[in-house]
This record gives structure tokens, sequence and C-alpha cells, in this order.
């Protein structure tokens, strides 16, 4: 039993369900099924690794009782036939080889599925007819996202009002597909009722403007759910789990569903049998940026409220989940707030994270950082993916083994790539030798981690992480060939990121312009010679002391410390509006600066996850960022700079700094020149094309298992 965490390793129980401790996976869409719906084995390897990993209870992403209406994802489970019987049967098989319980979560889309983008658009099922709102969904997509989503076979989708024959046949389903679940062998079943799907939308006064039994008051907007439940229970038996997931409340939908209707809901769900309740809520999904606002939410601990709520008015456990850190949902169980703590992003970065915490190993778990990959993968219709775990749902293919041909290799650069890379090798039982110029390891990571915090918690883990393997790690060392060869190495992977020059924009050789790297010196106290140059003697004095004192080591004391200085005046023009422009701008912004963001192509946010960006650009937005796209002819002159619009339209801002925060691009000179002295080289992460942490890590991750 755990020290650290000991109510998160106590056995739980779900009606007749016994779970061997409190931690549960979420359900989440994965679009890993094969395209019949059925559970094939890159689903079952994924769930399977959560098994492996040590989680009490595995909730399966949505489960389409009714598929392919209903569907939400090109490959959604299903288990709307038999025939899909076998593979949820092998799957339940595969975690309990690892003591884990399985349940199916029962889902039919409603409305959402008019977006699943069918060859042949199935009928669309809701309460009602919705009402004309603006959707700037399309405002935050990149070029690339739009040609995800395009289909020029798809037909525009049927809504059909539901009628009671409908009604009744929808329930029908639910129980069938319960039946189909007893059959497979599977341990438990949830009903999904949030999230906008078809249940979730007769609940909501929003989406329900029906004026018979199914609509108007509560009890009325809450009749399909438990006729559902009803109809389930009579298929499955008193004895089978089966709980409700719910929404507590529709964040940034005024007439939504409140936590008063979702409390009063979970009584009468509580009086009908549930063995259980899931706490969740929704949004607005008309609103970008109120999608990382509910289910899966950028603030933290953002449902708890609502879910301890919910416990006190009900007899049956409560199931949170929502960015809750383990400590912190270890203490609200004590605290009789809810009594499962269901993890989604977490598991997905780490999915031996149950048993770590077991062990008392947290600092060992790694960490998300909560940059949405996973979900906006989804929402273009692809396979998810992990951006800090390159092994989420490609387990057959990126898992670990060991070799048996050891080898000496030479890793060049301590950045995310060069960490991720030497680690692996390390634990396939390589020789590692890990070199690195600077005088600490973390690459650009270091300062990626001051204006996004979440990123400090992976540049620690990979540091520490490196720290205790048998890495053989140097600093401070510039690597040659003729360093290497008499080392004897065998293999040499060059990670040394990207080369960052200053683009040709007219006035950038000013001394209010700064560059990427004197903007990184800047905020990292490091030394740069053109930077010094710029921001006088007071400020070099500080900047020294800083790193003096061994402040410039620890990201959260220089985010800390750049709120009170931080030697840029009051208006800044940032060039350049994908991922470190507009983090900048929001850094920035929050530090009381007037900030105007320049993107020359017609989209801003370029490397952010779709989710991510929509939340962001939002805020900006709110924050009185002006964010400029289609911005051309950039020209600097003193106290201004100069663009032209999207119309050809001359315009002019004020500027007291200006920061490019554009301009890097490939280096593959190192490489070139290992290789041409005869060493076998490969190259990674940005170094080969700037592709940010996901892709410095998933190079890795791939390089390491064919060396």
């Amino acid at each position: 039993m755990s020290t650290r965490f000991p109510n998160l390793g106590q056995p739980g129980q779900i009606g007749s369900l016994h779970l061997k401790n409190r931690m549960t996976v979420a359900a989440m869409g994965a679009n890993l099924a094969e395209e019949d719906g059925s559970c094939g084995e890159r689903i079952i390897a994924y769930h399977e690794r959560q098994a492996l990993g040590g989680a009490a209870l595995i909730v399966m992403g949505a489960t389409g009782v009714a598929w392919p209406g209903g569907a939400v994802q090109p490959r959604q489970v299903a288990i709307s036939e038999d025939r899909h019987i076998p593979g949820l049967r092998a799957m339940a098989k595969a975690c309990h080889r690892h003591g884990a319980k399985v349940a199916a979560q029962l889902h039919h889309g409603g409305i959402i599925a008019a977006q699943s983008f069918w060859n042949e658009t199935p009928q669309v099922l809701l309460p009602s007819m919705p009402a004309k709102q603006r959707n700037d969904m399309a405002d935050f997509l990149l070029t690339e996202e739009q040609l995800a989503l395009y289909n020029p076979d798809a037909q525009a989708p049927q809504l059909h009002v539901m009628e009671k024959s409908d009604i009744e046949m929808l329930v029908e389903r639910f129980a069938q597909a319960a039946g189909r679940a007893v059959e497979a062998g599977l341990d438990a079943l949830e009903i999904h009722a949030g999230h906008g799907y078809i249940i979730s939308e007769f609940l909501s006064p929003a989406m329900n403007r029906r004026e018979d039994e199914y609509g108007g008051t509560l009890q009325n907007r809450a009749r399909l759910l438990l006729e559902v439940l009803t109809a389930v229970r009579g298929r499955v038996g008193r004895d089978f789990p089966v709980w409700v997931k719910l929404d507590s409340q529709e964040f940034g939908r005024e007439d939504g569903i409140t936590l008063e209707d979702a409390t009063a809901t979970a009584s009468m769900l509580a009086a009908a049998g549930v063995d259980a309740l899931a706490v969740s809520s929704y949004h607005d999904s008309n609103r970008g940026a109120t999608h990382s606002q509910s289910n899966i939410p950028h603030p933290p601990e953002h449902m708890v409220t609502n879910a301890t709520a919910i416990r006190r008015a009900v007899s049956v456990p409560v199931i949170s989940a929502g960015r809750i850190e383990a400590a912190a949902a270890n203490d609200h169980i004590g605290q009789g707030h809810f009594d499962f703590f269901s993890m989604g992003r977490k598991i997905l970065a780490d999915p031996d994270l149950p048993k770590k915490l077991l062990n008392d190993r947290p600092a060992d778990v790694r960490p998300c950082i909560y940059c949405y990959c996973c979900a906006s993968q989804i929402y273009i219709r692809k396979a998810m993916k992990c951006a800090v775990n390159p092994e989420t749902t490609r387990e057959r293919e990126l898992t670990l083994v060991a070799t048996d041909r050891k080898k000496h290799i030479a890793v060049v650069g301590g950045g995310p790539a060069g960490m991720e890379v030497a680690l692996r090798l390390s634990q396939r039982g390589h020789r590692v030798t890990l070199f690195e110029a600077g005088k600490r390891l973390g690459g650009t990571l270091q300062f990626a981690s001051i204006p996004y915090e979440p990123n400090q918690k992976l540049l620690k883990w990979l540091v520490v992480q490196v720290a205790q393997s048998e890495v053989d790690v140097r600093l401070g060392m510039t690597v040659t060939a003729s360093l290497l060869k008499p080392l004897g190495v065998d293999e040499v992977v060059v990670a040394t990121g990207a080369t960052r020059s200053m683009p040709e924009i007219e006035g950038s050789n000013r001394n209010f312009v700064f560059s990427g790297d004197e903007l990184r010196a800047l905020v990292m106290g490091e030394y740069c010679p053109t930077l010094y140059e710029k921001i006088g003697g007071f400020n070099r004095s500080l900047i020294g002391f800083a790193a003096k004192i061994g402040l410039t080591r620890r990201p959260g004391l220089m985010r800390l410390v750049s709120r009170a200085w931080l030697p840029l005046g009051k208006r800044i023009v940032i060039i350049g509006g994908e991922l470190v422009g507009v983090e900048l701008a929001e850094f920035l912004a929050d530090r009381g600066r007037e900030v105007v963001v320049l993107e020359q192509s017609d989209r801003a946010g370029k490397g952010l996850f779709l989710v991510r960006r929509m939340r962001l650009l939002t805020e900006l937005a709110q924050h009185g960022v002006t964010v400029a796209t289609g911005s051309k002819g950039v020209r600097i002159a003193e106290g201004r700079v100069s663009y032209k619009n999207t119309l050809g339209q001359e315009r002019t801002v004020s500027a007291d700094h200006v920061i490019v925060a554009k301009g890097a691009s490939e280096n593959s000179q190192l490489k070139e020149e290992l290789h041409t002295a005869g060493l076998r080289v490969h190259a990674i992460g940005d170094c080969e094309g700037v592709a940010y942490i996901e892709g410095a890590i998933q190079a890795a991750a791939e390089l390491a298992v064919t060396l």
C-alpha cells in the first residue's frame, strides 16, 4: 500500500464490481477500431497497455449502440451487432490478464454524428431542431486541418426530430447493446448521457424544445435517460454494474444544463437503481474556446466542485475527472468529495501512472503537458496520439525491446529529442553518451518552459530520468568527428535543434529588435553578445546576477522574476504568429504589455494543436492582443512597425520593442560533417525541420526501436 497515496490505493466497489484501487481510465475516443467498428489488434493493444499499468477500471471510449448511426468517429468502436462481440470479448480477456476490469460506454452521438463525414450519411437523430447560431470553429482551422475534414463524397446530414417510435427504437438499441456487453464478458456498463450526445441533448433545455412528455420540465427531459436505464437493467439484471456519465453543467451556454439540474437528475438516477455516477460537463460547441472548458478542461480541477455537490446529494459512488493532480485526488477521496479518480490525458502520457503512484514514485510519472494533441487528433478524424508519449496508440510498434546487439551510441544535443532518444536507447541496453554544448540539458525546452508552465514539468522529468539512467552525460562539449572517432562509437544521433537566423526584414538590425535567440538569452539569463549591446549595463548586471545565483536553471523562479522585472517596453510587436509567437504574446500580455502579433499566413497558431489553439487565440483577444494575419511587407522603423494588411492597405503600429519569433529552420551541417567523416549518422528533432515537442519525441522513439 502506498504511503503517499493511501486513498488511491484503497479497493473500491461500484455495485457488484470490486476494483483493486480507486484509479480508472476515463472513456476517450481513440478512433482505433476496425473499419466495421470491431475491436482489432490496435485498440486492444492500447487498452491492454493501460491495464498493464495498474488501472483498476478501463472505460472504453464511445461504443456505438446503433453504429454506423450515431457514430462520431470514422473508426469508433461498435456494439450494435452480434458480429462485434468477438472483438469485445478479446478486449475483455486482454485487460483481465492484468487484473483490470473493463466497461463499455454505451453511446449514440445524436446531432454530433452530423460531423462524422460518412460517404452515406445516416439519419441524424435529435430531440428538436437546433436554433441557428454562428459557429466559430472554422476560424481556427489551419488549411491542412480543413483538408483532413473535407470529404467530397459526404452528403448533407439528414436531421430528423425523433418521434415516439424513434425513441422506443433507440431505447431498445441501448438494451440490445447491453446484452452484447454481458455476452462478451465485459464487467460493467457506462451509459453516456453527456457531452452533447443524444441523451445529453434531451436533458439540455438549450437543445430540447419538445412539447411532449420528453420536453419541458426536467422530469420530462430526463425521461429518455431513465427509460434507457430501465431497459438496460431489464436486459442485464440488477447485479450487473451500470452507471451513467452525466453533464454537471454546460459551460458557456446560459440556457443549458445547470448544476441544480444535474443534481436533481442524479437523484432520479440513484432512485432508479444506478450503481454510480461519472460526473462530467459540456459546453457551447459552437464556440471554439469553450471546448477546453468542460470535459477536457484547461483549468485545473474544473469539475471537482460539481462532483462534490452531486456526491452530497446521492448515496452512490461518484467518479470524477478533469485535470486533477494525483495528490489532490488522494485528498478529495479521503474527504469524501468523490470516490474514484478518473484520468484521460494523464494515462495517455504515462499508462504506468497507477503503478508508479502505488509504489510511491510520483516523480517518475511522465507528465501530461495539456497541449491537447490527443483530443485535437479526434477533432480532425485521425487516430489519437500523445505529444509526450509516442507509444500511445502505437504500442505494438514502439514499445521498447532489449537489444541483442549492444552498441556504443553518441547522442549530440540535450534537448527533448536528444534526451528522449538517449533514454530509450539506454533502456534497450545500448551504451549511450549524450553530448550537450551548453551548461545544462533542455535545449529550447528550457525557454518553452517559461511562457507555458506545463512544459517545465516535462523538462524536469526528462532531466531527472536521464540523471537516474546509465546515460553518460557530457556537458559543455562541442562535438566534432575528431572527438567521436577515438571513442569508438558505432552510431551517432544528431539532435542539435534548429538553426535560428534573423529573417530578411527591413530595419531588423535596430537595437530595439530582438531575435528569438536574443529573447531566449534575455529570459534565461544566458550570455549573448548582440543582446548585451541592446539592453544596457544595469540589465546586464541583473542577468549576470540571476545566472550567478542559479535562477536561470529554474524556469518556475524565472517566471516569477519576470513578473517584476523584464527589460521590455510597454508596446511590443511580435513578428511571427506560430506557436512561439502566440505563446510569447500571452506571456507578455499577462505581464501588462500591449502586444501586436503580425503573421504572414492567413491563420495564426500553427504548431499549437487545435483545441489549445482555439482557447489561446480567444484568450489573446480577451487580453486585448491584436493578431493581424495576412501581414505582408513588414518594415521596422524607429518606434514603429509598418505592414500591409490583407487588403493591401498600409498600417503602422507603435513599438518600444520588436520580437522576431520566426526564422527557425533545419540544421543539417553537423550531420553532413559527421557523415563525410565516415560515421554512421542519424538526425532527429528540429535539426530535421521544426516539429516542436511532439515531433521531437516521436522521432526519437521511432529511431530508438531501429538501432
